[in-house]
């Protein structure tokens, strides 16, 4: 156990030379970009947008359009088939692509190279030396970590293709190994229902259980309802020693799983028992008495989630570990209950484009130090990727700073707006208002998403799955058409002249929002802890998707 306080202590000095770096941070982020410049300057990309010979920051911008995907994508294409200078100089080196749904119709393959992934673990180890620090407790305990497999397939030219989060989780120091629960074959397992059946009948023979760290909270409902449900098979296995799944499992991982669970634990599923007798359910606050954080993003719209988080895992604290993507990490949290951070300055460059200046010709594009508290941002990221100036669509507002380095906290994807009248209404505003509805008609908090319907006149269906609601279906519509109106007042006005129609509730059957998430993750790739379901859409035709989901859809006046 000292070994760990020891270990806490020495990466405790990079967590401060971080902060006393960010008295300095512009100087910084010229440097980190300078050198990627210069790494990368042999490669085709480089020479085709003339920045192979760049010598200065000023130069760079100057040559150096903001980009999109697309302008990497036929680059990419020759990295997958083995041609690295596509993309990379002499010394990158490439580990695996990435996999992200993002927000086109096709996955995008991230470059993930040796620097890019050795400055991606840097960010989390400070992550998370701050949150064991400031959670002593957690040395004590276990951690529960939920990731998904980093060689899901490979390209032609062999190169693995899957999720970041897996190849740092099955490269973890060996110092971590008594820590984390779970075993690394566990992301192997790819049917969700076997995946998380497998990681709670392992998980649970624990009392424990000091954090789990996962990326979207949607994941963390899931995974407790899950318990709930299949208590008695749980505990039956527990107290036999056995895996009660029937999911297809790879042949040596499933033996890997099978060894872990043949000591039968009599104790633990009689103490899971009388958890069931007192209280008539299995849920994490029970029998994992001793969990005090939850490591997962609470920004933008899955803050909605949290709420319910607390009823499934008791009195816990977020800690929300930044905002971060396939495409590279942006943020570090410092300290708990927020989703802001300090940018991550040391790894990355970083520039900004004002949020209402992001569609005209020639917006401001500004530097991290020059950003103003209180406003929002589009973020612009050059990373050991080989994206420069990318425009990843997200969408931060400044909420102060730590010397030279700003705190953001993230809001919405910029491509999450909807305008079919003007009113310009982004999935920030509709969260909010749709929080702030289910809050005042005491409706339990679920997953829902807000979409466009053309009619005369046009107008929004919040599209929620069926519940015991009774007759609140016009008290919640109209609660969020009050919202809204208070949040922008384009959709107030617009509402007011009859441009738009009243709000409109679509009740569909339980389990439509599982069928819609399954469908979209086969189709654009991705994975269950990368998801992030849509809680509003700019698509005319998406009820009409939903609804072909299941046949039973009623749509319920407002």
């Amino acid at each position: 156990m000292l070994h760990r306080y020891a270990y806490l202590w020495f990466r405790g000095i990079r967590v401060k030379r971080m902060l006393a770096d960010s008295r300095c941070a512009k100087s910084v982020q010229h440097s980190v970009l300078m050198k990627k410049l210069r790494r990368n300057a042999a490669s085709d990309f480089s020479r085709d947008y003339g920045i192979s010979k760049v010598k200065s920051v000023e130069a760079f911008r100057r040559q150096m359009p903001v980009t999109t995907y697309e302008n990497y994508r036929p680059y990419i294409e020759r990295v997958k088939d083995g041609d690295a200078r596509a993309m990379f100089g002499p010394h990158s080196k490439l580990l695996m692509f990435a996999l992200t749904s993002g927000t086109t119709n096709h996955s995008k393959f991230i470059p993930v190279t040796k620097n890019f992934f050795e400055e991606y673990r840097q960010g989390w180890n400070l992550w998370g030396v701050q949150t064991f620090n400031q959670h002593l407790d957690l040395v004590r305990k276990h951690v529960v970590q939920l990731t998904s497999d980093w060689q899901q397939f490979r390209t032609d030219a062999g190169i693995p293709c899957g999720n970041i989060s897996g190849l740092a989780a099955a490269t973890a120091p060996r110092i971590s190994n008594p820590i984390f629960l779970l075993p690394r074959s566990l992301i192997k397992v790819t049917d969700n229902f076997t995946k998380q059946y497998t990681a709670l009948r392992l998980a649970l023979e624990s009392p424990k259980v000091g954090m789990i760290i996962t990326a979207n909270p949607s994941t963390l409902v899931e995974f407790a309802r899950l318990a709930d449900r299949e208590r008695e098979s749980l505990i039956r296995d527990i107290h036999d020693g056995t895996l009660a799944v029937d999911g297809e499992i790879p042949g040596a991982t499933r033996q890997a799983l099978l060894a872990r669970c043949r000591r039968a634990n009599p104790k633990r599923a009689e103490n899971l028992e009388r958890i069931v007798a007192a209280t008539g359910s299995l849920l994490p606050r029970d029998f994992w008495p001793g969990l005090s954080v939850l490591a997962v993003w609470t920004g933008g719209s899955v803050g909605a989630y949290l709420p319910r988080l607390k009823e499934y895992y008791g009195n816990t604290t977020f800690r929300d570990h930044g905002l971060s993507a396939s495409e590279g990490r942006m943020t570090i949290p410092l300290d708990a209950e927020t989703s802001s951070g300090m940018l991550d300055f040391a790894h990355s460059y970083f520039e900004f484009i004002p949020q209402n200046e992001h569609d005209s010709a020639d917006p401001s594009i500004l530097e991290s130090h020059e950003l103003e508290p209180g406003q929002n941002y589009f973020i612009l990221l050059t990373t050991s990727s080989g994206f420069y100036r990318y425009n990843i669509q997200d969408v931060v507002q400044c909420t102060g700073y730590r010397g030279e380095a700003p705190l953001l906290k993230f809001l919405n994807k910029g491509t999450y707006f909807s305008s079919i009248t003007g009113e310009k209404l982004s999935e920030f505003q509709a969260v909010s208002a749709v929080r702030h509805a289910f809050d005042r008609t005491n409706i339990p908090i679920e997953t829902f998403t807000l979409a466009p319907v053309f009619a005369d006149p046009p107008g929004y269906v919040l599209i929620v799955e069926a519940g015991a609601w009774g007759n609140q279906h016009a008290a919640l519509a109209s609660e969020v058409d009050r919202e809204l109106s208070r949040l922008n007042c384009e959709y107030a006005n617009r509402l007011s002249t009859g441009r738009l129609n009243s709000m409109q509730v679509l009740e569909v059957a339980p389990g439509t929002w599982h069928a819609f998430r399954e469908r979209r993750i086969q189709r654009v790739g991705g994975s269950v802890e990368q998801y992030k379901h849509p809680c509003l859409v700019n698509d005319l035709k998406f009820v009409e998707q939903v609804q072909k989901l299941q046949p039973t859809a009623a749509l319920l006046a407002g």
